[in-house]
C-alpha cells in the first residue's frame, strides 16, 4: 500500500463502527492546511479496493465512509 492509502485504511480501523465523512478522511491524510483535490480521498477508496477487496471500504451515501467487511 502506499503511504496515503495506509493513512486512509488505519484512520478507518481506528473507529471501525464509525462513518467518517469525506473531509475528516482528508485531514486525517493531508492535515488542515493542505490543499487537496476534491477527489483525493475517493481515488485513495479505488485503490485499497483494487488491492484489497470490493467490500474494504463501504460507501455510506451523503455520508462518508466506513471499514466494510473484508471478505477474506
Amino acid at each position: 500500500l502506499s503511504r496515503r492509502e495506509l493513512a486512509l485504511l488505519r484512520a478507518l480501523l481506528q473507529h471501525p463502527q464509525h462513518v467518517l465523512s469525506a473531509e475528516r478522511l482528508r485531514d486525517s491524510l493531508y492535515g488542515f492546511e493542505q490543499d487537496v483535490e476534491s477527489n483525493a480521498i475517493n481515488v485513495h477508496i479505488h485503490h485499497l479496493r483494487r488491492k484489497l477487496g470490493p467490500n474494504i471500504v463501504e460507501t455510506v451515501r451523503g455520508q462518508g465512509y466506513r471499514l466494510g467487511e473484508a471478505g477474506w
